[in-house]
């Protein structure tokens, strides 16, 4: 990988200070790149003798959101959530609706027993426990030394 500086170029024109400064005041306004943000769960992948261990972060939502596709070796974990705050008794200026959804993909492999598949959602945490084949596991032993 090559690293390549960045040269500033230094402009003398009137505007060009008062240009980047709405610019740079605009794209670093905490409300405008909440909004730009891709936000996707934070995902932990573990493995054991006889599992593959997924742990998604998503706080929030309920199981009900969520809904998990196998096509071939492609997991596929999706979530929408839709709230709409209506208060009736006050008269709003402004209302907010509050969307959410996201779509994470994982290339499972070959060792993957499909029919043995589980997930579970407690405390914000979607955990998904994929079985290998038995074929697939291998005995752990120690090898003597001659």
């Amino acid at each position: 990988m090559t690293l390549v500086k960045f040269n500033e170029r230094k402009d003398t024109g009137m505007l060009s200070p008062v240009f980047n400064d709405i610019f740079e005041n605009f794209f670093n306004d905490a409300f405008v790149s909440d909004r730009m943000v891709s936000r996707v769960p934070a995902v932990n992948i573990s493995e054991t003798e006889r599992h593959y261990h997924i742990e998604l972060a998503a706080p929030g939502l309920k199981k009900e959101d969520f809904k998990l596709d196998l096509n071939r070796n492609m997991l596929t974990i999706s979530a929408e959530k839709q709230n709409e705050q209506v208060d009736n008794d006050k008269k709003y200026n402004k209302r907010e609706y509050i969307y959410t959804s996201f779509v994470r993909s994982f290339t499972l492999p070959d060792s993957v027993d499909d029919a043995n598949i589980e997930a579970q959602y407690t405390d914000g945490i979607l955990r998904i426990n994929v079985a290998k084949r038995k074929e697939a596991t291998t005995p752990s032993r120690q090898i003597k030394i001659k």
